[in-house]
């Protein structure tokens, strides 16, 4: 669907092939426009049989067949990842899950179940770590990525038991699952730089605006605003807490908004009156 800014909404059409079968936790998950191409759409969506990244030519009033970019990203009953994100110079960073599973990480390829980085044909870009997809790995699953204005990558992450996280993405480095979770890993793993208690967040879409990253909270039913100082990430402070249910996608609209979305209507949150919905916050 496309929102235009007096409002108007105009279905473009159905992506051929999602399925949300997968523990209710699939479909069609993260979109992207091609940098500099309004024409052009990628989503990730969950198949019948996999997990993938498709292209779409977007008309003024039509979506077209999706061609497949990526294919073979393991499916399971949840955790999917599912977020694209362009960087400045087009490579297309696509976050994966662990597909329901912590055995996946070991027995997994190396890029697959983690973050990617790839051009929009798929072909590995120059400079990643391991010669592959790969860009950073042992992530159990991402749904929020954005960069800083100073180009670095960040990302929010479900935890299992004890941690949702806040990560700063290093090229090349081991986030420790499934053998960690949180902070504490030993030197060869990169500690988060912001946990909660999984009761308290359940992180899913960020963004960043200024020196602060803003992050939906589902679980903690508010959104997270965590202040930047460089590299190094404050303490978060709740906003909208309770207010409009479970919060899932963030986004920074041309004005400097944010664009902030609902998700009650997923079978898991309390229905409000007009769910679900788009807010635009002012910063």
């Amino acid at each position: 669907m496309r929102v235009s800014t007096d409002g108007t909404v105009t279905t473009l059409g159905s992506v051929a092939g999602s399925s949300g079968v997968a523990g209710g936790e699939g479909g069609l998950l993260g979109i992207a426009l091609a940098p500099g191409d309004d024409t052009v759409l990628y989503a990730y969506v969950t198949t019948a049989t996999d997990d993938r990244v498709v292209r779409m030519d977007i008309g003024d009033s039509s979506l077209g067949e999706p061609e497949p970019i990526l294919t073979g990203i393991p499916i399971g009953s949840r955790h999917h990842g599912g977020r694209l994100l362009f960087d400045a110079e087009g490579a297309l960073f696509v976050s994966t899950g662990d597909a329901g599973t912590s055995k996946l990480p070991k027995i997994a390829t190396r890029w697959l179940a983690r973050c990617l980085d790839s051009i929009a044909t798929a072909r590995p870009c120059r400079g990643n770590p391991f010669d592959n997809r790969t860009w950073s790995y042992g992530h159990r699953n991402i749904e929020g990525l954005a960069f800083d204005a100073d180009g670095r990558l960040w990302a929010s992450e479900f935890g299992e038991k004890s941690a949702d996280e806040l990560n700063l993405i290093e090229r090349g480095g081991n986030y420790g699952w499934p053998q960690v979770e949180g902070t504490g890993g030993g030197d060869d793993l990169v500690d988060p730089q912001v946990t909660w208690a999984t009761d308290d967040c359940s992180p899913a879409g960020i963004a960043i605006t200024g020196s602060t990253v803003f992050i939906g909270a589902l679980q903690g039913e508010c959104l997270f605003a965590v202040p930047l100082d460089g590299a190094t990430a404050g303490k978060p402070v709740a906003h909208l807490a309770g207010k409009y249910g479970r919060i899932r996608s963030v986004a920074v609209a041309p004005d400097g908004a944010l664009w902030v979305t609902t998700s009650n209507t997923d079978g898991r949150g309390d229905v409000r009156d007009g769910d679900d919905r788009i807010l635009r916050v002012t910063v």
